[in-house]
């Protein structure tokens, strides 16, 4: 009897114990998710790849994009079933400053992936080797490097694959990336279908913690809205209004900014000041004479002509055959240019700075800055004015903090939306159509 007892127990004691220890015993590590495979980079991003689709079809269509049906949402949703991928989940998106990018697609199906490729290999040159047991497919010409597993599809181009895909390797299940946790818990722009995140260094020097851009497009252009936030203050605060000249339709390029900088007069040290003290240094600009000489208000005009009556020596022959230089006139054409600048008292210190290290000269009553045409001048009590016409430009009251600049034929707008002592929302908007053309897309 006793010994059926011993028996029992024991039973009952291996049973609890076998219990007990069987997370020990039978441990399995869970396999890690796309988002912890996610590498360390630069530049990171997602990108819902259909609705994309869906709200870039208007543009693709009204420019006649030869390919536009290879980029609609129904083909590109048929594809990815076909191919074993998830485009209805976010397309995960990296790239460096060095040159290399890369992405992390969903896998629903892996064989159907091993398929696709297989397809592709009669289209491209691709070539597989063997790294760690793994099969990778590349193609040597554009240095592309993809590999597949169970839930994911990774797919690189650069120099630098190998540290890469250790990293995509080595994950391990919960362990994300801090830089794409960061991402991932923002806010702003949760409902829009492209995001880009910086992790940049040099926009980590200016103070910026958070940078973020999002896309947004219409039929002519793509318009990308971006968002900056400091755990400093900025320093500087918009104003409800300022002076400016009344802006041009036909200028290339122009700059218009009224902002309160009180407070950046009184930070020196600014990450934004410091830095734009190394670039002024470059070309000998007097930046802390410019900060105490400027009173917020700033427009820069380029483009268009202007008529004027220009001045200039002649050499003639008097009749005793000796020569003489006669100053005569003539109708010129010269590039429209202008520049408003609100001003302190310090505005006389500063123009003599600019004098004395070449960043303007003087020839009789006109004034050069650097490459610009020759410019009259006009100083007030609180404002410089310098235009290369007879009389200045249209003083008008306005509120706008914006840039535009022609490049290429293309003219990029770039405005600041609001601003407060730690965000800023701005955007850029892009016409399309001179990009499309000049890369032969239309």
């Amino acid at each position: 009897m006793v010994r059926k007892i011993l028996t029992i127990l024991l039973l009952v004691g291996g049973l609890g114990a076998i219990i007990y220890l069987r997370p020990t015993l039978f441990f399995q590590d869970t396999p890690p998710r796309i988002v912890d495979r996610l590498p360390e980079a630069d530049f990171i991003g997602k990108a819902d790849v259909l609705e994309l689709a869906r709200e870039t079809s208007s543009m693709m269509y009204y420019h006649k994009i030869p390919f536009r049906d290879f980029t609609s949402y129904e083909f590109l949703l048929g594809q990815s079933k076909m191919y074993g991928l998830d485009l209805q989940k976010p397309v995960y998106l990296f790239g460096n400053e060095r040159g290399d990018w890369g992405a992390m697609i969903l896998v629903t199906d892996s064989s159907k992936v091993g398929q696709g490729l297989v397809r592709l290999k009669k289209f491209v040159e691709i070539s597989d080797t063997i790294i760690n047991d793994l099969r990778i497919f590349r193609y040597e010409d554009e240095k592309m490097y993809m590999h597949y597993g169970r839930n994911y599809l990774f797919f690189y181009t650069g120099d630098y694959f190998h540290s890469t895909f250790k990293s995509v390797l080595n994950a391990k299940y919960g362990e994300i990336n801090l830089t794409w946790k960061r991402f991932l818990s923002q806010k702003h722009f949760k409902d829009e279908h492209l995001v880009i995140y910086s992790n940049w260094q040099k926009l980590k020097d200016l103070g910026i913690q958070t940078a973020m851009f999002a896309h947004d497009s219409d039929s002519l252009s793509f318009n990308l809205k971006s968002y900056l936030r400091r755990n400093t203050p900025f320093h500087i605060k918009k104003k409800k209004e300022g002076l400016s000249f009344n802006h041009l339709e036909d200028a290339s390029r122009s700059i218009e900014l009224h902002l309160e900088i009180t407070d950046l007069r009184k930070n020196l040290d600014d990450p934004l000041l410091v830095w734009l003290n190394k670039m002024g240094k470059r070309f000998g600009f007097p930046l802390n004479d410019f900060l105490k000489a400027w009173d917020g208000d700033l427009c820069f005009m380029e483009g268009g002509v202007q008529h004027i009556q220009e001045t200039y020596i002649e050499t003639e022959l008097d009749e005793d055959f000796n020569t003489l230089e006669v100053e005569k006139t003539r109708d010129a054409i010269v590039p429209g240019y202008s520049v408003y600048m609100s001003s302190t008292s310090h505005a006389k210190r500063f123009i003599s700075r600019l004098l004395q290290k070449g960043i303007m000269t003087k020839t009789g009553n006109q004034f050069r800055f650097l490459f610009s045409p020759p410019l009259n001048f006009v100083q007030k009590s609180t404002s410089l004015r310098f235009f290369s016409g007879s009389s200045t430009p249209k003083i008008i009251t306005s509120n706008r903090n914006h840039i535009i600049w022609t490049d290429a034929g293309t003219r990029y707008n770039f405005s600041i939306d609001s601003l407060n002592n730690h965000e800023i929302f701005g955007s850029l908007k892009i016409p399309v159509k001179r990009i499309f053309r000049r890369n032969k897309i239309i």
